[in-house]
């Protein structure tokens, strides 16, 4: 195949994965706001539930109900709020009924801080139940064809329950507008439940809304506008600095200083619209859609320029050799499924329910990330080696300590990543349930961080100067050449 032809394969075949990631999760963008559109009931061995989601809550600042069922008088107020939800069965459910029953079939709405969990279903008895059963109806633990609830002591109330009866015929039952207000922090857990199995192939519609005492941003992710608004700064700062030295050398600048501007500049960018996104969701519940996917594609166009950047710099461009040559399209193909295959992961981490993306959609995403970025690091390190052998050939002890000392930085930071993804794992296996969830913006901080520390490096390493690397690599070209 052609190198012409292998460019068009590429990018068409990227093009296509792109436009279906965007198609599958455009329509779908919502978050503390959860939507149902006639969701089906998941069957249990005696019972149907339904996940109506689970967001970590912080504790009300302010104790006052009657403020909670409107949208006034909404801050420092912690709460689950349930609006046109209904339940839908099948017309064959429905006519087996009689006219005059006022109670015809019951479905429970269960909201539960996750240390409750034992509390629901039979799991305090001993028993594998869910739903209570004549035998336990009769010693008084439970009502029969409910879920069966142990309450907690210390807090009566909890885990909360709130049902929901069709009368008669009728195929549709809408739950009374309701709110439940959050007086303890932790993990909190939505199911929609029911015990009866003529009401099986019941749908769900409707949505509930989640805030926080100070705004609908999820607790997991409200410390991340706080470190996205001192990120922003943070590159500001060095744009200044690196904007400086630029228009004071302007005339010796090459051209691997416009790439490492174009990295500031995205980055700013990238921390600026995030910041605004946050901010944006924290005050109407919802991820706008053309803010979040600037978003993710400035994440993306910065994550992949950084890479293509220690690249570039690994193989000595402007020091070693003048331009990339022959290897310029390899490397920009390998940039180009990077930006693909990062998009699209970042589409399905980003756009949709906070907590109901598909686990195994975004497994199948991170594989090709992985792989592109183990590619990115054995590039690197294998330009590094050869560009290290060169400058010793050469004899240029001023650029080949540059080097080792970019060396030395890269191979820190590759430990330190290997490291992280250690403890990552770590982390996603020990706290399945989403427990530790005030600490887990701490995963994706440390990545922006890591991040941000290479590029200083790289800004100090090779900023402007009065000798520039293209005027040392003629140097050396004319003396070889002798």
């Amino acid at each position: 195949m052609e190198e012409g032809e292998f460019w068009k394969l590429g990018f068409l075949s990227g093009f296509v994965l792109f436009i279906t990631i965007i198609n599958s999760h455009l329509a779908s963008v919502s978050a503390s706001i959860h939507e149902y559109s006639n969701e089906g009931f998941i069957a249990q061995p005696d019972a149907f539930f339904f996940h109506g989601g689970s967001e970590g809550l912080y504790a009300s600042k302010v104790h006052d109900s009657s403020a909670v069922t409107s949208e006034n008088h909404l801050q420092g107020k912690s709460f689950i709020r349930f609006e046109d939800v209904t339940f839908v069965r099948t017309k064959e459910a429905a006519s087996q009924q009689h006219e005059m029953q006022q109670n015809t079939g019951l479905v429970e709405a269960i909201v539960l801080e996750v240390k409750d969990r034992e509390r629901v279903g039979g799991g305090f008895l001993k028993s594998n139940l869910i739903c209570c059963n004549p035998t336990l109806a009769a010693t008084g633990a439970c009502k029969l064809g409910e879920v069966i609830i142990q309450k907690n002591p210390d807090n009566p109330e909890w885990p909360k329950r709130i049902q929901t009866s069709f009368a008669g015929k009728n195929e549709e039952v809408k739950m009374q507008p309701e709110a439940v207000e959050i007086n303890s922090t932790g993990m909190y857990y939505l199911y929609f439940m029911f015990c009866d199995p003529q009401l099986k192939g019941t749908l769900i519609k409707g949505r509930t809304v989640w805030k926080n005492p100070n705004g609908y941003l999820p607790g997991k992710m409200t410390p991340l506008m706080t470190f996205y608004g001192i990120m922003s700064l943070a590159y500001l700062v060095l744009g200044l600095v690196w904007f400086l030295k630029f228009v004071q050398l302007w005339k010796d600048v090459i051209q691997l200083h416009y790439h490492i501007t174009a990295v500031i500049a995205l980055g700013m960018c990238e921390m600026a619209v995030w910041y605004f996104e946050y901010a944006n969701f924290n005050s109407t519940g919802r991820r706008p859609i053309g803010v979040t996917l600037w978003a993710v594609t400035f994440t993306t166009v910065k994550k992949t320029l950084s890479r293509l950047l220690l690249l570039v710099v690994s193989m000595g461009f402007g020091v070693v050799r003048p331009t990339l040559g022959g290897i310029t399209s390899r490397v920009l193909l390998l940039g180009f499924f990077y930006f693909i295959a990062c998009e699209a992961l970042e589409l399905v981490e980003h756009m949709g329910n906070v907590n109901d993306f598909s686990k195994r959609t975004e497994l199948l995403l991170v594989l090709p990330v992985a792989f592109l970025d183990s590619c990115f690091i054995l590039w690197i390190f294998s330009s590094l080696s050869k560009t290290l052998e060169k400058l010793q050939m050469r004899r240029n002890l001023v650029k080949l300590e540059l080097y080792q000392r970019f060396t030395n930085y890269l191979a820190v930071s590759v430990l330190l990543s290997i490291a992280w993804i250690g403890f990552e794992l770590y982390f996603n296996a020990t706290d399945p349930l989403s427990e530790m969830w005030r600490i887990a913006w701490i995963i994706p901080a440390f990545w922006t961080l890591l991040a941000y520390f290479l590029l200083v490096v790289i800004c100090i390493l090779w900023a402007p100067s009065r000798n520039p690397t293209r005027y040392t690599y003629l140097l050396w070209h004319h003396h070889l050449s002798l």
